[in-house]
């Protein structure tokens, strides 16, 4: 089969490697259909991750059909379409059982394309398959499908979820990436008074809009801590979310942010950021971080069926399984590109 494979930092290729085969009972083999480049990707390839080895074939992001099963698999079947979720859970362990599946200490967690081989490639080896793998609902296509694999998870958990977002809330969204924009679609299922998304692009703050953010700031010509103030009568916004991963942004964050709010940082960091307790030690905020269990992935996956999430609206590019070169290309150049997400389907 070909996949796409990880050789070290700013080195990958598209190459013929052997086809996974089932390790453990609880194992499944998924021909995948479709998948997608997430950002995070794009930190493996910098060397950001350094835990990633070389030659490990990329991706934790998948729609696909079972192959085969391993002995202990009890609740897929050969045949079965189903959604492969970016992150495993051994379904047992002490994390596991209360729902924190990125947590996971019975050898899950995010370990798809990060520390085992992943799904950007023609057949993907899939742990704990009756407790990493869904089945997707009639009327659900696959596109809408592979954005509830980790994207929409992650805005709505780590993001909303964590940030506590309620009714009424000024939710501050740093970022209008594929990340922040997942943030908006979340924060909009629970009511908030103004969705505000800050970023540098016109471009994406358009996109914001089509979303449904309320108010676009445009950091590189107006304060954000300005434009915030003004909306919330000097208070700061309720909940912050911060979906870029540089220092820059995440001390932007803690300055928006009133007291007694909440800042919930989704982004990947690459380096290093500061933590202002001389300015926040007395302002009561609550700081989060995580990484997504995607326990939401039931509820999100009914809400799609319903129309009250369309994921689609992700999707701004699509090519073959073997254009995962210049996929990549066109994502990593999404300033250029215009690219959200691109997704990759079998030829």
């Amino acid at each position: 089969m070909r996949a796409l494979v990880y050789r070290g930092p700013d080195d990958f290729s598209w190459d013929e490697v052997a086809e996974p085969e089932l390790i453990d009972p609880t194992d499944a083999i998924v021909r995948v259909d479709a998948t997608t480049i997430c950002g995070t990707d794009l930190h493996i390839l910098k060397g950001d991750l350094p835990e990633t080895a070389a030659d490990r074939i990329l991706g934790h992001e998948a729609v696909g059909t079972v192959e085969s099963i391993g002995a202990a698999v009890t609740r897929v079947k050969v045949g079965d379409h189903v959604l492969v979720s970016c992150v495993s859970a051994c379904g047992s362990c002490t994390y596991c059982r209360i729902g924190q599946f990125g947590q996971c200490l019975g050898g899950g967690g995010w370990i798809l394309g990060y520390k085992i081989d992943g799904t950007q490639a023609e057949l993907v080896r899939v742990p704990f398959a009756d407790t990493s793998t869904y089945p997707i609902p009639d009327g659900v296509d696959d596109e809408s499908a592979l954005m509830v694999s980790d994207i929409l998870p992650t805005g709505y958990e780590v993001g909303v979820s964590n940030g506590n977002v309620r009714p009424g809330d000024t939710v501050a969204i740093v970022g209008a990436g594929p990340i922040g924009l997942s943030a908006v679609k979340a924060a909009k299922l629970f009511s908030p008074a103004h969705i505000v998304v800050i970023d540098l692009a016109q471009s994406r703050l358009e996109l914001a809009k089509q979303f449904g953010a309320d108010v676009m700031i445009n950091s590189s010509n107006e304060d954000p801590l300005v434009a915030v103030a003004s909306l919330t009568e000097d208070l700061g916004a309720d909940v912050v979310i911060e979906a870029v991963g540089t220092p820059a942004t995440f001390e932007l964050c803690t300055r928006l942010v009133r007291p007694g709010g909440h800042v919930a940082n989704i982004g990947v960091h690459g380096a290093p950021a500061t933590l202002h307790l001389e300015s926040l030690w007395s302002r009561d905020v609550t700081i989060t971080t995580g990484l997504v269990d995607t326990s939401s992935i039931p509820t999100l996956l009914k809400l799609v069926t319903t129309g009250h999430l369309t994921p689609a609206q992700f999707v701004t590019h699509r090519f073959e399984l073997n254009e995962m070169v210049e996929a990549y290309d066109v994502f990593s150049r999404a300033a250029e590109t215009g690219a959200l997400k691109v997704v990759l389907h079998r030829d």
